[in-house]
């Protein structure tokens, strides 16, 4: 008796294409990576400003001077003084920021990140948007 079994598998040109897909998205996902992880920044360094007491009764210039120390700390490049807006809302103040990142993926393509994060700062809590 002469019996074949029949082989599955994926071929070599198969398992190029894969590679090459899966390679794609994970060039895309190290490129876009530092832009969340600095939006993630921005978001925690609202919410650490926000939590330190009396921020509700600080000047505007002290409270943006403290969100950028902060910012240091995470070595956020993007985010800059005019991408910041801080206004009052009652008791408390309100804190915008708003920011975009543009990455360059490939030749003349690139990848856009536009941000927005907002924070009310008031002396004894603290609510996020």
């Amino acid at each position: 008796m002469n019996t074949r079994r029949k082989q599955g598998g994926i071929t070599l040109l198969g398992f190029i294409i894969v590679a090459g897909v899966a390679g794609f998205f994970v060039f895309i996902g190290i490129k876009l990576f530092p832009m969340y992880s600095e939006y993630y920044a921005v978001k925690s360094a609202l919410k650490g400003l926000a939590a330190e007491p009396g921020v509700g009764s600080y000047s505007p210039g002290r409270i943006q001077e403290l969100f950028f120390r902060r910012l240091n700390i995470s070595y956020s490049s993007h985010v800059k003084k005019e991408h910041v807006k801080i206004q009052r809302v009652g008791e408390a103040w309100q804190m915008e920021v708003t920011y975009e990142v543009r990455e360059p993926l490939v030749a003349n393509l690139d990848a856009v990140g536009r941000f927005h994060a907002t924070q009310t700062l008031s002396g004894s809590g603290a609510s996020a948007d």
